[in-house]
């Protein structure tokens, strides 16, 4: 084996390491595309008690003013953003679990129409009743 061809497959091992790490960073934070902007995508659950739906979605650290829903045909849509907290922006980082910046997260509902009843943000979850109607 060259000395060449030996530094040739550590870089390529190394590289190759690399974009596995990111593979796991982008499937952990729940990483997509929107357009040009990267986003996370928030842990739901959802539950139903007769004609009432009840949606928790995890957005601890995320002021109530950073967030937007939408209530349409196709779903629900939340969306808004966690900023990184000023303290930390100055500082080196030497870990970085939670994700920041924008998230956007649709939700299929069950079959059905429904209005938002109530919205509110409570220890740390955004907590989001609607009710199904009946059309006619």
């Amino acid at each position: 084996m060259r000395s060449g061809s030996r530094s040739f497959w550590v870089w390529a091992e190394a590289l190759d390491l690399l974009q596995g790490a990111e593979r796991l960073q982008r499937q952990s934070f729940a990483l997509k595309i929107l357009g040009s902007a990267p986003c996370w995508e928030p842990s739901v659950d959802l539950y139903q008690n007769g004609d009432e739906l009840t949606l928790l979605v995890a957005l601890p650290g995320v002021d109530s003013r950073q967030v937007e829903v939408a209530l349409d045909e196709a779903g629900l849509l939340v969306r808004g953003e966690r900023p990184m907290p000023p303290a930390c922006q100055r500082g080196a980082i030497h870990r970085l679990e939670i994700p920041y910046g924008r998230f956007e997260r649709r939700i299929a509902l069950p079959p059905g129409s429904f209005s938002m009843h109530e919205q509110l943000l409570e220890n740390g979850f955004l907590v989001l009743v609607l009710r199904k109607f009946m059309q006619g």
